[in-house]
């Protein structure tokens, strides 16, 4: 849970925070390392290094922590806390929460680089991060007990077997088990490591073979659910992420950057260094910022009724925190960029229209409907906003990735799964080839489409 008070600080002080600052070279290093990855040492020695940085930011968040709870108690911070490095007054407790909270996303932006790596090492195949990532998110890696336990368990694959192990801890994604291997012979064999071999939890344990079957033998996915199923589209996975791409290199010269993108949608990229390099005020940067957004929305035809009908997805603050995303490293973009991403130092905004993405989906032969009412506030998670009709009758068929099938001829489009088409800037001529084949493929339960060739996508 953060300690986070909204009245204590802003966004921006905390991407001032010279912990937060330094954390960003770190990032850049990380990525390059993990890029560079070509055999079983190369890929330990990267974790090694992985996890030594957050080790070093959890233990310091745990510090500060500790320090707040004092304060709180009428006490002063004890002797062993970290230094302030932010010219805070260090008798507010807020001073204290502010740092425990730079910190918890530090580590957050460290995780989601052990999230690239998971991606990496699975070949991109998105059925074993939905199977692996349906539990809570794992806590803290310091103070864990069976951490080391868990470390000798990994040193032992590495260097005896020759095997290739992947922490889940340095993960934000991998929620089941605490450690997936690859031996070169057999399927990934995810694992549970307990101190005492006996003390095994068949919870977990029940859990692990769960996400095994569903991958490799079409089973449940891990729950309570047995009609929770992995359903393979047989599509290839298209995208705009060039156009990202070229977003980005854009915004880091001039700061601010806009366009339309096809398929009903526009991206905002906002650059922190290169707007402070031009040194804007604040009523320069929300001049030309507003500037540059209503021109991309005129130019995506999405302009009209943006108060009642528009909504958006951004990457502000949403590092390590939904395992379904695929993290910023992985994407098709130089270690700078992602690793701005990562810090919120570059932003990135995608916009569309409810009812122009609905016209969008007629014009390839969907029935849709947009159901949303008009003015409504933030999305809602699991929130309807999308009908798509069936000319004759099929089975409930729901995804709780984003679509839910119903009776009455009806697909139903979730948040999470325009969160995608926004996010991923997915072609919307494979989207709709999406969506057409769930529609056609009348599957009972509840399926979670995955594409292929997602290892051509990303890197």
């Amino acid at each position: 849970m953060s300690l986070f008070h909204a009245d204590s600080y802003s966004p921006d002080d905390m991407v001032m925070h010279p912990r937060h600052l330094a954390m960003q070279p770190v990032l850049v290093q990380l990525i390059q390392q993990l890029r560079a990855c070509e055999s079983v040492e190369a890929g330990a020695d990267f974790q090694r290094n992985l996890l030594t940085r957050l080790l070093e930011v959890e233990k310091d968040r745990w510090e500060f922590k500790r320090a707040v709870t004092r304060m709180r108690n009428g006490k002063q911070p004890h002797r062993e806390v970290p230094e302030l490095q932010s010219g805070r007054d260090p008798a507010d407790i807020a001073t204290w929460r502010f740092e425990h909270d730079v910190c918890e996303r530090l580590a957050r932006q460290l995780r989601s680089v052990g999230d690239a790596l998971a991606w990496r090492v699975f070949g991109f195949h998105r059925p074993f991060i939905l199977a692996l990532c349906r539990n809570q998110s794992p806590g803290p890696m310091y103070g864990k007990a069976g951490l080391a336990a868990e470390l000798e368990h990994f040193e032992r694959a590495c260097k005896e077997d020759g095997a290739f192990a992947l922490l889940h801890d340095l993960t934000n994604c991998l929620r089941i088990g605490d450690m997936t291997v690859w031996d070169g012979v057999h399927p990934p064999r995810t694992e549970e490591i307990k101190t005492n071999p006996k003390n095994s939890r068949s919870v977990q344990l029940r859990r692990i073979n769960q996400a095994r079957a569903a991958v490799l033998d079409g089973g449940p996915l891990p729950g309570d659910n047995a009609s929770e199923l992995l359903y393979d589209l047989d599509l290839p996975l298209r995208t705009h992420l060039d156009v990202l791409r070229d977003a980005l290199e854009r915004a880091a010269t001039d700061g601010i950057y806009a366009t339309p993108v096809p398929g009903s949608r526009a991206l905002f990229v906002v650059d922190q260094y290169a707007c402070a390099q031009h040194g804007m005020s604040s009523e320069q940067f929300n001049e030309r910022h507003q500037h540059a957004v209503d021109g991309a929305l005129q130019w995506a035809g999405i302009a009209a009724c943006r108060e009642d009908y528009n909504i958006h997805v951004t990457s502000l603050d949403s590092t390590a925190r939904d395992p379904l995303r695929v993290p910023w490293a992985n994407y098709p973009l130089h270690p700078v960029a992602c690793a701005r991403l990562i810090g919120d130092y570059a932003v990135a905004t995608v916009e569309t229209s409810g009812p122009v993405l609905t016209r969008l989906l007629q014009a390839t032969g969907l029935d849709a409907r947009w159901v949303r009412p008009p003015g409504k506030a933030d999305l809602q998670q699991g929130e309807v906003i999308m009908e798509i009709h069936q000319q004759e009758r099929l089975r409930s068929v729901t995804l709780p990735g984003g679509l839910t099938m119903t009776p009455g001829w009806t697909l139903q489009m979730r948040r999470s799964e325009l969160d995608r088409y926004l996010m991923e800037l997915l072609q919307p001529g494979s989207w709709a080839a999406g969506i057409k084949h769930v529609l056609a493929a009348r599957q009972a339960g509840r399926p979670w489409p995955h594409y292929r060739n997602e290892h051509e996508i990303w890197v």
